[in-house]
Protein backbone atom coordinates (compact mmCIF):
# COMPACT_ATOMS: atom_id res chain seq x y z
CA UNK A 1 0.00 0.00 0.00
CA UNK A 2 1.15 3.52 -0.65
CA UNK A 3 2.18 6.34 1.70
CA UNK A 4 -0.18 9.09 2.01
CA UNK A 5 1.01 12.22 0.38
CA UNK A 6 0.96 13.67 3.85
CA UNK A 7 3.07 11.77 5.03
CA UNK A 8 6.13 11.91 2.26
CA UNK A 9 8.94 13.61 2.42
CA UNK A 10 9.21 17.26 -0.09
CA UNK A 11 11.51 15.24 -2.62
CA UNK A 12 8.86 12.20 -3.05
CA UNK A 13 6.28 14.63 -3.23
CA UNK A 14 8.37 16.70 -6.23
CA UNK A 15 9.24 14.04 -7.86
CA UNK A 16 5.74 12.38 -7.83
CA UNK A 17 4.49 15.70 -9.18
CA UNK A 18 6.78 15.77 -12.15
CA UNK A 19 5.54 12.00 -13.39
CA UNK A 20 1.98 13.22 -12.79
CA UNK A 21 2.23 16.09 -14.83
CA UNK A 22 4.20 14.38 -17.54
CA UNK A 23 1.06 12.31 -17.54
CA UNK A 24 -1.58 15.24 -17.69
CA UNK A 25 0.38 17.03 -20.80
CA UNK A 26 0.46 13.55 -22.21
CA UNK A 27 -2.92 13.20 -22.87
CA UNK A 28 -3.50 15.65 -25.40
CA UNK A 29 -0.70 13.84 -27.14
CA UNK A 30 -2.07 10.34 -26.63
CA UNK A 31 -5.07 11.35 -28.22
CA UNK A 32 -3.35 12.56 -31.53
CA UNK A 33 -4.24 15.71 -31.19
CA UNK A 34 -8.02 14.85 -31.18
CA UNK A 35 -9.55 16.09 -28.02
CA UNK A 36 -11.76 13.97 -26.05
CA UNK A 37 -15.69 14.77 -25.33
CA UNK A 38 -16.17 12.89 -21.91
CA UNK A 39 -19.15 14.64 -19.96
CA UNK A 40 -19.83 13.44 -16.12
CA UNK A 41 -21.78 16.60 -15.41
CA UNK A 42 -25.72 15.52 -15.20
CA UNK A 43 -27.42 12.43 -13.87
CA UNK A 44 -28.99 11.43 -17.35
CA UNK A 45 -30.57 8.12 -18.53
CA UNK A 46 -28.18 6.48 -20.92
CA UNK A 47 -29.19 5.96 -24.58
CA UNK A 48 -29.40 1.94 -22.52
CA UNK A 49 -32.03 2.95 -20.42
CA UNK A 50 -34.15 5.03 -22.38
CA UNK A 51 -34.71 2.20 -24.46
CA UNK A 52 -36.24 0.02 -22.07
CA UNK A 53 -39.33 2.17 -22.29
CA UNK A 54 -39.92 1.87 -26.04
CA UNK A 55 -42.67 -0.24 -25.30
CA UNK A 56 -44.78 3.33 -24.08
CA UNK A 57 -45.50 3.44 -28.03
CA UNK A 58 -47.04 0.35 -28.19
CA UNK A 59 -48.90 0.67 -24.64
CA UNK A 60 -52.20 1.96 -25.77
CA UNK A 61 -53.10 -0.38 -28.39
CA UNK A 62 -55.65 2.49 -30.15
CA UNK A 63 -57.64 2.07 -27.01
CA UNK A 64 -57.94 6.19 -25.36
CA UNK A 65 -59.97 5.66 -22.61
CA UNK A 66 -59.07 5.45 -18.86
CA UNK A 67 -60.57 3.06 -16.24
CA UNK A 68 -63.37 5.19 -15.45
CA UNK A 69 -64.87 6.08 -19.19
CA UNK A 70 -62.78 9.24 -19.24
CA UNK A 71 -61.48 9.90 -23.21
CA UNK A 72 -58.05 11.02 -22.87
CA UNK A 73 -57.56 12.96 -25.81
CA UNK A 74 -60.02 15.52 -24.61
CA UNK A 75 -59.63 18.27 -22.19
CA UNK A 76 -60.41 18.12 -18.53
CA UNK A 77 -58.94 16.34 -15.44
CA UNK A 78 -57.00 18.71 -13.97
CA UNK A 79 -55.68 16.42 -10.87
CA UNK A 80 -54.82 13.40 -13.60
CA UNK A 81 -56.74 10.35 -14.57
CA UNK A 82 -57.11 7.80 -11.62
CA UNK A 83 -54.53 5.34 -13.14
CA UNK A 84 -51.97 8.10 -13.68
CA UNK A 85 -52.55 8.84 -9.60
CA UNK A 86 -52.80 5.13 -9.19
CA UNK A 87 -49.04 5.16 -10.11
CA UNK A 88 -48.09 8.03 -8.55
CA UNK A 89 -49.34 6.57 -5.29
CA UNK A 90 -47.34 3.68 -5.79
CA UNK A 91 -44.17 6.07 -6.05
CA UNK A 92 -44.35 8.21 -3.13
CA UNK A 93 -46.62 5.02 -0.51
CA UNK A 94 -49.82 7.60 0.06
CA UNK A 95 -53.31 7.04 -1.13
CA UNK A 96 -54.23 8.14 -4.97
CA UNK A 97 -56.63 10.26 -3.51
CA UNK A 98 -53.90 12.68 -2.35
CA UNK A 99 -52.34 12.87 -5.27
CA UNK A 100 -52.09 15.32 -8.17
CA UNK A 101 -50.95 13.84 -11.66
CA UNK A 102 -49.60 16.32 -14.03
CA UNK A 103 -46.72 16.92 -17.26
CA UNK A 104 -43.43 15.39 -17.61
CA UNK A 105 -41.74 17.44 -15.01
CA UNK A 106 -41.71 17.64 -11.04
CA UNK A 107 -39.56 21.07 -11.40
CA UNK A 108 -43.08 22.57 -12.94
CA UNK A 109 -44.78 20.74 -9.85
CA UNK A 110 -42.26 22.68 -7.26
CA UNK A 111 -42.65 26.03 -9.25
CA UNK A 112 -46.44 25.97 -8.93
CA UNK A 113 -46.01 24.60 -5.44
CA UNK A 114 -43.43 27.81 -4.52
CA UNK A 115 -45.74 30.04 -6.48
CA UNK A 116 -48.82 29.22 -4.77
CA UNK A 117 -47.41 29.66 -1.28
CA UNK A 118 -45.59 32.94 -2.40
CA UNK A 119 -48.53 34.47 -3.91
CA UNK A 120 -51.97 32.63 -3.33
CA UNK A 121 -51.65 30.56 -0.53
CA UNK A 122 -51.94 26.85 0.35
CA UNK A 123 -54.24 26.63 2.58
CA UNK A 124 -56.87 29.32 1.17
CA UNK A 125 -56.20 31.46 4.35
CA UNK A 126 -54.13 34.98 4.46
CA UNK A 127 -51.33 33.40 4.45
CA UNK A 128 -48.55 34.31 2.06
CA UNK A 129 -44.40 33.86 1.79
CA UNK A 130 -45.20 37.14 0.05
CA UNK A 131 -46.05 38.87 3.15
CA UNK A 132 -42.40 38.25 4.38
CA UNK A 133 -40.06 40.60 3.31
CA UNK A 134 -37.07 38.26 3.77
CA UNK A 135 -38.60 34.75 3.02
CA UNK A 136 -36.43 32.62 3.48
CA UNK A 137 -36.11 28.03 3.22
CA UNK A 138 -33.60 25.91 4.23
CA UNK A 139 -30.83 23.97 2.06
CA UNK A 140 -29.15 21.02 3.09
CA UNK A 141 -25.86 21.22 1.91
CA UNK A 142 -24.10 19.57 -0.84
CA UNK A 143 -27.29 19.80 -2.35
CA UNK A 144 -28.78 19.90 -5.62
CA UNK A 145 -28.70 22.67 -8.09
CA UNK A 146 -32.35 22.59 -9.34
CA UNK A 147 -34.04 23.41 -6.00
CA UNK A 148 -31.19 26.30 -5.37
CA UNK A 149 -32.35 28.03 -8.60
CA UNK A 150 -35.97 27.60 -7.95
CA UNK A 151 -35.42 29.33 -4.32
CA UNK A 152 -33.36 32.23 -6.41
CA UNK A 153 -35.81 32.24 -8.88
CA UNK A 154 -38.33 33.39 -6.08
CA UNK A 155 -36.45 35.68 -4.46
CA UNK A 156 -36.06 33.14 -1.56
CA UNK A 157 -32.98 33.42 1.02
CA UNK A 158 -31.15 30.09 1.29
CA UNK A 159 -30.11 28.62 4.58
CA UNK A 160 -27.34 26.08 4.49
CA UNK A 161 -27.82 22.75 6.93
CA UNK A 162 -25.17 20.46 6.55
CA UNK A 163 -26.04 17.18 5.57
CA UNK A 164 -24.77 13.99 7.64
CA UNK A 165 -25.22 10.33 6.95
CA UNK A 166 -28.31 10.56 7.87
CA UNK A 167 -29.86 13.12 6.37
CA UNK A 168 -29.23 17.23 7.36
CA UNK A 169 -28.56 17.93 10.80
CA UNK A 170 -31.35 17.83 12.42
CA UNK A 171 -30.68 20.03 15.64
CA UNK A 172 -29.22 22.82 13.51
CA UNK A 173 -32.40 23.01 11.09
CA UNK A 174 -34.48 22.69 14.38
CA UNK A 175 -32.57 25.49 15.96
CA UNK A 176 -33.00 27.83 12.88
CA UNK A 177 -36.45 27.33 12.39
CA UNK A 178 -37.56 27.85 16.11
CA UNK A 179 -36.05 31.28 16.25
CA UNK A 180 -36.81 32.81 12.98
CA UNK A 181 -40.36 33.49 11.40
CA UNK A 182 -38.64 34.42 8.26
CA UNK A 183 -37.71 30.67 7.59
CA UNK A 184 -40.98 29.32 5.50
CA UNK A 185 -39.59 26.08 4.41
CA UNK A 186 -36.90 23.12 3.80
CA UNK A 187 -36.00 21.52 0.47
CA UNK A 188 -35.62 17.47 0.26
CA UNK A 189 -34.37 15.04 -1.06
CA UNK A 190 -34.69 11.80 1.25
CA UNK A 191 -34.25 8.71 -0.44
CA UNK A 192 -30.68 8.60 -2.38
CA UNK A 193 -29.96 12.60 -2.10
CA UNK A 194 -28.30 14.32 -4.71
CA UNK A 195 -25.81 14.42 -4.76
CA UNK A 196 -24.75 12.19 -1.71
CA UNK A 197 -26.87 9.04 -2.10
CA UNK A 198 -27.15 8.39 1.42
CA UNK A 199 -31.30 8.11 2.83
CA UNK A 200 -32.66 9.67 5.99
CA UNK A 201 -32.88 7.75 8.55
CA UNK A 202 -36.40 6.93 10.54
CA UNK A 203 -35.31 9.84 13.36
CA UNK A 204 -34.57 12.53 10.28
CA UNK A 205 -38.08 11.75 8.94
CA UNK A 206 -39.44 12.22 12.18
CA UNK A 207 -37.43 14.95 12.90
CA UNK A 208 -38.43 16.72 9.91
CA UNK A 209 -42.35 15.86 9.84
CA UNK A 210 -41.90 17.75 13.61
CA UNK A 211 -40.39 20.76 12.05
CA UNK A 212 -43.69 22.65 11.19
CA UNK A 213 -44.57 21.76 14.79
CA UNK A 214 -41.43 24.22 16.24
CA UNK A 215 -41.07 26.74 13.61
CA UNK A 216 -42.10 29.94 14.31
CA UNK A 217 -43.68 31.03 11.13
CA UNK A 218 -46.90 29.03 10.85
CA UNK A 219 -46.79 28.88 6.82
CA UNK A 220 -43.74 26.13 6.78
CA UNK A 221 -43.52 24.16 4.33
CA UNK A 222 -41.84 20.80 3.78
CA UNK A 223 -40.69 20.41 0.26
CA UNK A 224 -39.97 17.04 -0.47
CA UNK A 225 -38.66 15.64 -3.55
CA UNK A 226 -38.82 11.91 -3.69
CA UNK A 227 -36.73 11.85 -6.97
CA UNK A 228 -35.19 8.60 -6.77
CA UNK A 229 -37.71 6.68 -4.57
CA UNK A 230 -37.57 3.45 -6.73
CA UNK A 231 -34.21 4.17 -7.93
CA UNK A 232 -32.12 1.43 -5.95
CA UNK A 233 -28.83 -0.68 -7.63
CA UNK A 234 -29.64 -3.67 -6.02
CA UNK A 235 -32.66 -5.64 -5.14
CA UNK A 236 -32.78 -4.86 -2.09
CA UNK A 237 -32.00 -0.99 -1.75
CA UNK A 238 -33.10 1.21 1.49
CA UNK A 239 -36.07 1.82 2.84
CA UNK A 240 -37.61 5.51 3.80
CA UNK A 241 -39.43 6.07 6.35
CA UNK A 242 -43.20 7.46 5.56
CA UNK A 243 -43.24 11.09 5.87
CA UNK A 244 -46.87 11.32 5.18
CA UNK A 245 -46.85 8.73 8.42
CA UNK A 246 -44.77 10.70 10.50
CA UNK A 247 -46.58 14.15 9.78
CA UNK A 248 -49.90 12.25 10.52
CA UNK A 249 -48.83 11.08 13.91
CA UNK A 250 -47.32 14.55 14.49
CA UNK A 251 -50.46 16.46 13.12
CA UNK A 252 -48.32 18.63 10.17
CA UNK A 253 -49.78 16.88 7.39
CA UNK A 254 -50.72 19.99 5.82
CA UNK A 255 -47.40 21.32 5.66
CA UNK A 256 -45.77 18.68 3.78
CA UNK A 257 -45.92 18.18 -0.07
CA UNK A 258 -44.31 15.51 -1.65
CA UNK A 259 -43.02 15.36 -5.22
CA UNK A 260 -41.73 12.41 -7.40
CA UNK A 261 -41.89 11.40 -11.69
CA UNK A 262 -41.18 9.16 -14.08
CA UNK A 263 -38.28 10.97 -15.35
CA UNK A 264 -35.99 8.76 -14.73
CA UNK A 265 -37.87 5.69 -14.87
CA UNK A 266 -39.54 5.96 -18.42
CA UNK A 267 -39.09 8.49 -21.32
CA UNK A 268 -36.90 11.70 -19.52
CA UNK A 269 -38.15 13.82 -21.57
CA UNK A 270 -41.62 12.82 -21.53
CA UNK A 271 -42.89 11.36 -18.35
CA UNK A 272 -45.50 12.12 -15.75
CA UNK A 273 -44.80 14.05 -12.36
CA UNK A 274 -46.69 13.66 -8.94
CA UNK A 275 -47.69 16.06 -5.94
CA UNK A 276 -48.99 14.46 -3.12
CA UNK A 277 -50.34 16.56 -0.37
CA UNK A 278 -53.07 17.19 1.74
CA UNK A 279 -56.62 18.07 0.91
CA UNK A 280 -56.60 21.40 1.56
CA UNK A 281 -53.58 22.03 -0.25
CA UNK A 282 -54.02 20.19 -3.58
CA UNK A 283 -57.87 22.08 -3.70
CA UNK A 284 -55.66 25.43 -3.54
CA UNK A 285 -53.08 24.25 -5.95
CA UNK A 286 -56.22 22.64 -8.28
CA UNK A 287 -57.78 26.23 -8.08
CA UNK A 288 -54.32 27.65 -9.25
CA UNK A 289 -53.76 25.10 -11.91
CA UNK A 290 -56.97 25.67 -13.58
CA UNK A 291 -56.10 29.19 -14.47
CA UNK A 292 -53.28 28.13 -16.73
CA UNK A 293 -54.48 24.79 -17.81
CA UNK A 294 -57.37 22.95 -18.76
CA UNK A 295 -55.76 19.27 -17.68
CA UNK A 296 -52.33 17.28 -18.27
CA UNK A 297 -51.61 15.33 -21.13
CA UNK A 298 -53.79 12.42 -20.16
CA UNK A 299 -53.30 9.96 -23.10
CA UNK A 300 -49.57 10.56 -21.91
CA UNK A 301 -50.91 9.61 -18.31
CA UNK A 302 -52.63 6.59 -19.56
CA UNK A 303 -49.86 5.57 -21.54
CA UNK A 304 -47.40 5.43 -18.66
CA UNK A 305 -50.02 3.64 -16.33
CA UNK A 306 -50.28 0.27 -18.81
CA UNK A 307 -47.26 0.42 -19.59
CA UNK A 308 -45.53 0.34 -16.03
CA UNK A 309 -48.48 -1.81 -14.61
CA UNK A 310 -48.02 -4.61 -12.36
CA UNK A 311 -43.79 -4.78 -13.64
CA UNK A 312 -42.61 -1.48 -11.98
CA UNK A 313 -40.13 -3.21 -9.61
CA UNK A 314 -39.28 -5.53 -12.91
CA UNK A 315 -38.89 -2.14 -14.85
CA UNK A 316 -36.51 -0.66 -12.23
CA UNK A 317 -34.13 -3.85 -11.91
CA UNK A 318 -33.66 -3.51 -15.33
CA UNK A 319 -32.62 0.46 -15.01
CA UNK A 320 -30.24 -0.85 -11.89
CA UNK A 321 -28.51 -3.53 -14.18
CA UNK A 322 -27.23 -1.29 -16.57
CA UNK A 323 -26.23 1.59 -14.24
CA UNK A 324 -24.91 -0.74 -11.40
CA UNK A 325 -21.56 -1.49 -13.33
CA UNK A 326 -21.03 1.96 -13.87
CA UNK A 327 -20.93 2.85 -10.39
CA UNK A 328 -19.41 -0.18 -9.31
CA UNK A 329 -16.64 1.27 -11.99
CA UNK A 330 -16.23 4.84 -10.12
CA UNK A 331 -16.02 3.64 -6.70
CA UNK A 332 -13.25 0.98 -7.70
CA UNK A 333 -11.25 3.67 -9.40
CA UNK A 334 -11.39 6.07 -6.69
CA UNK A 335 -10.19 3.04 -4.21
CA UNK A 336 -7.54 1.49 -6.62
CA UNK A 337 -6.21 5.64 -8.00
CA UNK A 338 -7.24 7.53 -4.48
CA UNK A 339 -7.57 5.46 -1.45
CA UNK A 340 -4.06 5.04 -0.22
CA UNK A 341 -2.85 8.57 -0.95
CA UNK A 342 -5.68 9.89 1.42
CA UNK A 343 -6.34 12.99 -0.35
CA UNK A 344 -10.24 12.65 -0.86
CA UNK A 345 -13.15 10.88 0.43
CA UNK A 346 -16.56 9.37 -1.67
CA UNK A 347 -20.03 7.98 -0.83
CA UNK A 348 -21.08 4.70 -1.77
CA UNK A 349 -24.51 5.24 -2.71
CA UNK A 350 -26.76 2.14 -3.02
CA UNK A 351 -29.11 4.00 -5.53
CA UNK A 352 -29.52 7.17 -7.46
CA UNK A 353 -27.70 8.24 -9.89
CA UNK A 354 -24.74 10.23 -8.03
CA UNK A 355 -21.44 9.95 -6.19
CA UNK A 356 -20.28 12.99 -3.83
CA UNK A 357 -16.68 13.29 -3.83
CA UNK A 358 -14.88 15.71 -1.39
CA UNK A 359 -11.42 16.79 -2.66
CA UNK A 360 -9.20 18.73 -0.10
CA UNK A 361 -10.04 21.89 0.43
CA UNK A 362 -9.19 24.69 -2.54
CA UNK A 363 -9.28 21.89 -5.08
CA UNK A 364 -12.33 21.65 -6.57
CA UNK A 365 -12.58 24.32 -9.34
CA UNK A 366 -8.73 23.47 -10.13
CA UNK A 367 -9.31 19.79 -10.49
CA UNK A 368 -12.89 20.54 -12.85
CA UNK A 369 -10.66 23.01 -15.35
CA UNK A 370 -8.01 21.19 -15.38
CA UNK A 371 -10.36 18.23 -16.29
CA UNK A 372 -12.09 20.56 -19.08
CA UNK A 373 -8.81 21.44 -20.78
CA UNK A 374 -8.48 17.69 -21.93
CA UNK A 375 -11.78 17.00 -22.55
CA UNK A 376 -14.17 15.98 -19.47
CA UNK A 377 -16.50 17.93 -18.65
CA UNK A 378 -17.52 17.45 -14.64
CA UNK A 379 -20.35 19.44 -13.06
CA UNK A 380 -19.15 23.38 -11.97
CA UNK A 381 -17.36 22.98 -8.72
CA UNK A 382 -19.20 24.69 -5.95
CA UNK A 383 -22.62 23.75 -7.84
CA UNK A 384 -24.27 21.27 -5.08
CA UNK A 385 -23.65 24.44 -2.70
CA UNK A 386 -26.60 27.87 -3.42
CA UNK A 387 -25.06 30.42 -5.51
CA UNK A 388 -22.23 28.06 -6.81
CA UNK A 389 -20.09 28.76 -3.43
CA UNK A 390 -18.88 25.91 -1.53
CA UNK A 391 -17.10 27.61 0.93
CA UNK A 392 -14.33 25.29 1.21
CA UNK A 393 -14.54 24.53 -2.30
CA UNK A 394 -14.10 20.65 -2.11
CA UNK A 395 -17.12 18.90 -3.08
CA UNK A 396 -17.86 17.32 -6.45
CA UNK A 397 -20.93 15.76 -8.12
CA UNK A 398 -20.19 12.52 -10.08
CA UNK A 399 -22.63 11.86 -12.47
CA UNK A 400 -21.81 8.17 -13.88
CA UNK A 401 -24.99 6.95 -15.89
CA UNK A 402 -25.32 9.13 -18.84
CA UNK A 403 -21.81 7.01 -20.32
CA UNK A 404 -20.57 4.08 -21.86
CA UNK A 405 -18.72 1.83 -19.52
CA UNK A 406 -15.44 2.90 -21.86
CA UNK A 407 -16.27 6.40 -21.68
CA UNK A 408 -16.68 6.28 -17.55
CA UNK A 409 -13.21 4.17 -17.83
CA UNK A 410 -11.46 7.13 -19.64
CA UNK A 411 -12.95 10.01 -17.63
CA UNK A 412 -12.13 8.76 -14.10
CA UNK A 413 -8.67 8.02 -15.93
CA UNK A 414 -8.55 12.00 -16.27
CA UNK A 415 -10.11 12.78 -13.18
CA UNK A 416 -8.21 10.90 -10.99
CA UNK A 417 -5.08 11.72 -12.42
CA UNK A 418 -5.99 15.25 -11.96
CA UNK A 419 -7.28 14.82 -8.21
CA UNK A 420 -3.69 13.67 -7.70
CA UNK A 421 -1.34 16.42 -9.17
CA UNK A 422 -4.09 19.08 -7.81
CA UNK A 423 -3.28 17.85 -4.58
CA UNK A 424 0.46 16.80 -5.19
CA UNK A 425 0.42 20.83 -6.41
CA UNK A 426 -0.44 21.96 -3.65
CA UNK A 427 1.25 20.07 -0.74
CA UNK A 428 4.30 20.49 -2.72
CA UNK A 429 3.28 24.70 -2.44
CA UNK A 430 2.26 24.10 0.82
CA UNK A 431 5.98 22.45 1.95
CA UNK A 432 7.88 25.12 -0.04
Amino acid sequence: MSTPLAQRSQAELEKLQEELSAAYKGLTAAQGGNQLKLDLSRGKPGAEQLDLSNGLEEALGGDFFSADGTDTRNYGGIRGISEARELGAQLMGVPANEIIAGGNSSLTMMHLVLRTAMDIGLWGDQRRWSNCPTAKILTPVPGYDRHFALAEHFGLEMVNVPMNDDGPDMQAALELVANDDNIKGIWCVPKYANPTGCTYSDAVVDAIAALPQHAKADDFVVMWDNAYAVHDLDEHGEQLKSIRDAAITKDTQAHIVQFASTSKITHAGSGVAFIAGADNVLANLEKHMAVFTIGPDKVNQLRHARFLQGRLKEHMAAHAAIIRPKFDLVLKSFEQELGSFDIATWTKPKGGYFVSLDLQPGLAKEVVAMAKAVGLTLTPAGATFPGDHDPEDRNMRIAPTFGSLDEINAAMDILTLCIKLASVRKLVSDQT
